[in-house]
């Protein structure tokens, strides 16, 4: 379509891909809303679920843990809960992530969303 142009073509070719990318990253974007994961922690007397965004989005707590002498086991509990959930959130937007940029030739390591 192009040629005899030279590189526009290819320019024309990579503001294409570019374009595309960017839908592609905006429709993973609005899926990480919709992706949830759990953390627990205590064997699973506490658990907290967040968005693939990190937003915590709900937390669960066995009543055991409630009692006055073991207020500092519960906060603990109630942290690493989170902290695992976070954890997990990141892990399924990078996963999410890797999944629209397949096939593409970005540098190994490269953080998207930029």
């Amino acid at each position: 379509m192009l040629k005899g142009l030279g590189g526009l073509g290819d320019m024309a070719k990579l503001m294409k891909q570019a374009q595309e990318m960017q839908q592609k990253m905006a429709e993973a974007q609005e899926s990480l809303d919709r992706i949830t994961v759990t953390g627990e922690a205590g064997a699973g007397l506490v658990k907290a679920t967040a968005t693939a965004k990190g937003e915590l989005t709900g937390l669960d707590i066995d009543p055991s843990i409630f009692s006055p002498e073991d207020k500092e086991v519960a906060e603990d509990l109630i942290l690493a809960a989170v902290k695992d959930a976070q954890a997990r959130a990141s892990e399924a937007a990078q996963r999410e992530m890797a999944r629209v940029t397949e096939g593409m030739d970005l540098p190994p390591g490269m953080k998207l969303p930029f």
